[in-house]
């Protein structure tokens, strides 16, 4: 009974995604700076918002796993960084589809291109630090730790315009109308949603898969 709401909610997710991808493309009438070209911002939004709030329950889970020693806060935190990779490549292909749109190259060394590149490079080296750890309670510990000063590089990726001259434009200058703003707002919850169940599912296969890697060991011990 369970499985099926949490599968009655996913579908509604879904439909309220793709009803805001429809009317982002089909409905909604061009801006007057870029013309159609914007709509790739209702691809790319979302993404960065979703890849800002996986990395932030890492470093909150992180934190609960140093304070606590549960494994299950190094789980949680694993999985929202599993899941903010693959929405940061996400935001770097279509932030390259927009900049390509707008200046003619898909890469300019923008300071908001490079600081999310940064980002992408410094949780990927978190999976590649626990690949190479055998030991659960040690690689959870450096991971943590790796977690929580890692996410340095997120607020970079924000004030990165501030700092540095930007091309990067904001939703005020791209020129977003109130209709506009809803379906953005809309599409953004319903990825967030979708984050958010992804990282449950994640995080119960992992779960599943260690209490069958504990029976084995028992199973093992016991002949």
């Amino acid at each position: 009974m369970k499985l099926n709401k949490n599968i009655g909610i996913l579908i509604a997710v879904y439909i309220l995604i793709f009803a805001c991808f429809y009317n982002a493309l089909l409905v909604l009438p061009p801006v007057a700076v870029l013309g159609d070209d914007y709509r790739i911002f209702f691809f790319h939004f979302p993404n960065a918002i979703v890849t800002y709030l996986a990395f932030t329950v890492t470093l909150a889970a992180s934190v609960l796993y140093l304070w606590r020693r549960d494994l299950r806060y190094d789980s949680i935190a694993s999985s929202s960084a599993k899941l903010g990779l693959l929405f940061c490549i996400l935001t770097l292909v279509t932030g390259a589809i927009f900049s390509n749109a707008a200046w003619g190259r898909y890469w300019n060394w923008d300071p908001r291109q490079t600081t999310v590149l940064v980002l992408w490079f410094v949780y990927a080296a978190y999976f590649s630090l626990r690949s190479a750890m055998d030991d659960e309670d040690s690689t959870a510990r450096i991971s943590a730790v790796l977690g929580i000063f890692g996410y340095a590089s997120v607020p970079l990726t924000y004030v990165s315009t501030q700092i540095w001259f930007s091309l990067h434009p904001t939703s005020g200058t791209i020129g977003l109308n109130s209709d506009m703003w809803a379906v953005l707002r809309y599409l953004t919850l319903g990825m967030s949603i979708m984050y958010l169940y992804f990282l449950w599912w994640d995080y119960k296969f992992k779960s599943l898969q260690k209490e069958y890697q504990d029976i084995q060991s028992l199973t093992k011990g016991g002949n």
